[in-house]
C-alpha cells in the first residue's frame, strides 16, 4: 500500500432501497476520502443519507436496499462486493462503527465484561483473558466510566442510556481500528461527557492514526472536532472542504442555512432561524437541484442538475449559483 493511499476512498456511491412505493435513492452519487489520522464530519438534516452512507461503508445494507453503483476502497482495496466471511474479520478490528442506539451494539443478556473481552479475543486469540480484561478497564476509563471493575460485571440494563452509549464507544476503541464510523454517538450524553468523548476521539486520531467519520446534525460538534466536513442533502454531498473554510465561507445556500440555524448565531430574544419547508421525498425528488424549493436564492437555472464546482483543492460545491472560482453568482 502506498503511503499516500487514503484509509477510505468513496467514489460515486449509490445505495438505493427498492420498495413497493418506489425506489428510495438514499445515497445518490457520494464521493469523499478520509486520510490516516483525519476526522471527517458528515452533517445534514435527518433523512439526508448520512447513516446509510455509514452502513454502506461497513457492508451493513440489507434487502430491500443494495449498493447499485460506485466503489468503496479501504486502504486501496475495493470493498463493494466483499464476501460476508471477510467482512467479519474486518468489522470491529480494522473498521468499527458506533451506532446511535447502543443496544444495537450490546447484548442485553450478557455481562459487559463478556462482551468486551469477546470483542478482543474474536480477532486475536493469542491475547490472554487477563490482558483483555485490562484493555477493557482502560477503554472504560477512556470514556469516563468510574469503577470499571464493578461496571464490567454489570449487565446493560443496569446502566443508564448515556452510560450504555459510553460502553458502546469503549468497545469501538478496544482494537484501535484504522477507521471508526461514529453515527451521532454523543446525542444521549450530557455536555461534560460529550466533551470528554470528543477529546478522546481527537486524541485517538492524532496518536494512533485512526481515521474517523463523525456523523451528526450538530455543527457545533464538528466545528471543534473535524478536520474536514461534508454537508449532505437528499442523498448527495452538496458541499465539502476544510472545516474552517466551509464554516467561515459557506458557498451552498443549504450550508448557509444550517450555520444560520445554530442557536448561538441568533440574537437573544429573537425567534430562532430555521430553513423553510421540509426535505423532499427521496422517492420523488424534484428535477434539478433538490434544495431549490426551499432556497431563497433559487433562480431558473436551478431547475437544471447542478454540476460539482471545485473552486480550490479539496473544496467542492454542488450549486448552480457558484462560479468556477468559488464566487456566488
Amino acid at each position: 500500500m502506498n503511503a499516500d493511499t487514503p484509509t477510505l476512498e468513496v467514489q460515486n456511491l449509490q445505495t438505493h432501497f427498492f420498495t413497493k412505493a418506489g425506489v428510495v435513492k438514499a445515497v445518490n452519487d457520494v464521493s469523499f476520502t478520509v486520510k490516516k489520522g483525519e476526522v471527517l464530519g458528515l452533517v445534514g438534516e435527518s433523512g439526508s443519507g448520512k447513516s446509510v452512507t455509514g452502513f454502506s461503508i461497513l457492508g451493513l445494507i440489507d434487502l430491500p436496499g443494495r449498493i447499485v453503483g460506485g466503489s468503496i476502497k479501504y486502504n486501496g482495496r475495493d470493498m463493494t462486493n466483499l464476501p460476508e466471511r471477510e467482512w467479519r474479520d474486518l468489522r470491529g478490528k480494522k473498521i468499527a462503527m458506533i451506532f446511535q442506539d447502543p443496544m444495537m451494539t450490546l447484548n442485553p443478556v450478557l455481562r459487559v465484561d463478556t462482551q468486551m473481552i469477546e470483542a478482543i479475543t474474536a480477532h486475536d486469540s493469542s491475547v490472554s483473558k487477563d490482558e483483555a480484561r485490562q484493555r477493557c478497564r482502560d477503554a472504560l476509563g477512556q470514556v469516563g466510566i468510574p469503577s470499571p471493575d464493578e461496571r464490567l460485571k454489570s449487565y446493560p440494563h443496569q446502566f443508564s442510556g448515556g452510560m450504555r452509549q459510553r460502553v458502546a464507544i469503549a468497545i469501538a476503541l478496544l482494537n484501535k481500528p484504522d477507521l471508526i464510523i461514529a453515527d451521532e454517538p454523543t446525542t444521549a450524553l450530557d455536555v461534560t461527557i460529550q466533551a470528554q468523548i470528543l477529546f478522546e476521539a481527537q486524541k485517538l486520531a492524532q496518536e494512533t492514526g485512526t481515521a474517523l467519520i463523525w456523523i451528526t446534525h450538530d455543527l457545533t460538534v464538528v466545528a471543534g472536532l473535524a478536520d474536514r466536513i461534508c454537508v449532505m442533502y437528499a442523498g448527495k454531498i452538496v458541499e465539502q472542504g476544510e472545516i474552517n473554510e466551509v464554516l467561515d465561507n459557506p458557498l451552498h445556500p443549504y450550508t448557509q442555512g444550517l450555520i444560520g440555524s445554530v442557536p448561538s448565531r441568533n440574537k437573544r430574544g429573537s425567534a430562532l432561524y430555521q430553513i423553510p419547508g421540509m426535505t423532499p421525498s427521496l422517492i420523488k425528488l424534484p428535477s434539478g437541484c433538490a434544495f431549490r424549493e426551499r432556497c431563497s436564492q433559487a433562480i431558473e437555472k436551478c431547475r437544471e442538475t447542478p454540476e460539482v464546482i471545485r473552486p480550490s483543492e479539496g473544496r467542492a460545491v454542488r450549486c448552480c449559483r457558484v462560479s468556477q472560482d468559488g464566487v456566488s453568482l
